[in-house]
C-alpha cells in the first residue's frame, strides 16, 4: 500500500521514516516532524490509522507517504525503505517505534506469542536499522532514533516479552553505536527512553489479566515523547535521552537498588498496571487493531484526564549542555537518593491494594 499526500507548505524538507506511525507515539512523532515541513514516510499495518495519520501530517504542513508493512518482515522493510527513497529521495531520519505486546504472566504467554512480540518489537528495530543504514552509509549521513523505554533497563511483571525486546534493543544499539564510532561514520544512532504514555496500546495488547491494561503512573501525553524524538533526531551525537521524571527515577533507582526494586515491583507491579473495566479488544499481535473494517484509534489513549502534557525533566535532558555538567550531576545524585529513600518508605508500608 502506497499513497502520497502533499501539504500546502511541505516544500522539500528532511525525509523522515517513522515505523508504527498509525497511532500512539509514532503518530504524534510523524505529526511533530510534519510541523517542521518534513516529508514523512508512515510505516505500519493498519490502513485506517495510516490514512488518518497521513491526513494529520498533511494538515500539519508536511508531506506523507503511506507504506503498509509488517516490520517483522525484513524484505518488506527493505522494500519500504526503497519506496521512500524512490518517492522522496535520500532518508535523513529513521525512527524505529513499532511494537507489539502481551499483557500476562510469562507462564501464560505461548511460545508463538513470545516469538511474535520479539520479532516485531526487537527484530523490527534491527530490520529497520539495517534498511536505514543501507541508504545512509553510502552518503555518510543520517540519524537513526530507537524509541526505547525505562523498561529497556528495568523489567517489570506482566510484560516479559516486551521488556526482553526493549533490553535487546538497548544492547543492539550500544553495539552498533560503537561500530559507527570506530569507523568514524557520519551516521548517528541514539535512543530515547520513554515513561508511561497515554496511547491506545493499552487497549491493543493481548491481555490475559482480569483488569484492563494501563500504564504505570504518572502518565504523559504522546506529544511529550514526540518532542523528545524530534529533538534527538537533530542531536544524534548524544547516545541517549530520558523522557519524564518517572523514567529518570526508575533508571537511577534501578542502578542504586535493583534487588529492592525486584521486591517492590513484585508487590505493586500487578495492581499498578490494571484498572477496572472491560478489555479493549482482541489485541493487535497478529493483525492491525483497526482491522479490515475498523476505526482509527489516533495518538491518544483513554487516559487524557490524568495525562500531563509537559515534563521539566525532559527540558533538562534536552538542555543539559546549557546547565553545566556539575549542576546536572548534583541533581541526578539528589534525585537518586530521594527516589531510593522514597521506595524504601513505601516498601515498609506493605503491598499495594491493587489487583
Amino acid at each position: 500500500m502506497r499513497d502520497v499526500h502533499k501539504g500546502a507548505s511541505a516544500g522539500h524538507g528532511e525525509v523522515v521514516v517513522v515505523t508504527g506511525a498509525s497511532g500512539g507515539v509514532g503518530r504524534a512523532t510523524a505529526v511533530a516532524f510534519a510541523a517542521r515541513g518534513a516529508r514523512v514516510a508512515l510505516l505500519a499495518r493498519g490502513r485506517e490509522g495510516l490514512a488518518a495519520a497521513a491526513d494529520e501530517v498533511r494538515r500539519a504542513g508536511g508531506e506523507a507517504l503511506v507504506v503498509g508493512v509488517d516490520v517483522a518482515d525484513a524484505k518488506a522493510v527493505d522494500d519500504a525503505a526503497q519506496q521512500v527513497v524512490d518517492a522522496f529521495g535520500p532518508i535523513d531520519v529513521w525512527v524505529n517505534n513499532a511494537f507489539a505486546g502481551v499483557f500476562a504472566p510469562f507462564t501464560e504467554v505461548t511460545p508463538d506469542e513470545f516469538r511474535r512480540v520479539t520479532e516485531v518489537t526487537y527484530l523490527g528495530y534491527v530490520f529497520g536499522t539495517r534498511a536505514a543504514l543501507h541508504h545512509m552509509l553510502p552518503r555518510d549521513r543520517g540519524t537513526i532514533v530507537q524509541v526505547g523505554s525505562a523498561l529497556a533497563y528495568r523489567g517489570i511483571p506482566l510484560q516479559s516479552a516486551y521488556c526482553g525486546a526493549k533490553h535487546a534493543i538497548q544492547g543492539f544499539n550500544e553495539s552498533l553505536r560503537c561500530e559507527l564510532l570506530h569507523t568514524g561514520s557520519g551516521v548517528r544512532t541514539t535512543m530515547v527512553q520513554l515513561p508511561g504514555l497515554n496511547t491506545p496500546q493499552f487497549d491493543w495488547v493481548l491481555n490475559r489479566m482480569p483488569g484492563r491494561a494501563r500504564p504505570v503512573a504518572p502518565v504523559y501525553q504522546p506529544e511529550v515523547a514526540a518532542r523528545a524524538i524530534v529533538h534527538a533526531a537533530s542531536h544524534g551525537k548524544r547516545r541517549e535521552y530520558w523522557v519524564g521524571g518517572s523514567t529518570a527515577a526508575t533508571l537511577i533507582a534501578n542502578a542504586v537498588a535493583p534487588g529492592f526494586l525486584d521486591r517492590y515491583l513484585a508487590r505493586t507491579g500487578f495492581g499498578s498496571q490494571q484498572d477496572d473495566g472491560p478489555h479493549g479488544g482482541p489485541g493487535n499481535l497478529w493483525a492491525p487493531a483497526d482491522g479490515p473494517h475498523g476505526r482509527d484509534h489516533g495518538a491518544h489513549g483513554r487516559f487524557d484526564d490524568e495525562a500531563v502534557s509537559g515534563s521539566p525533566q525532559d527540558w533538562v535532558s534536552r538542555n543539559r549542555g546549557r546547565m553545566g555538567a556539575g549542576l546536572v550531576a548534583a541533581g541526578v545524585g539528589g534525585l537518586g537518593a530521594a527516589v531510593t529513600a522514597g521506595l524504601r518508605r513505601r516498601g515498609r508500608r506493605g503491598p499495594s491494594r491493587g489487583r
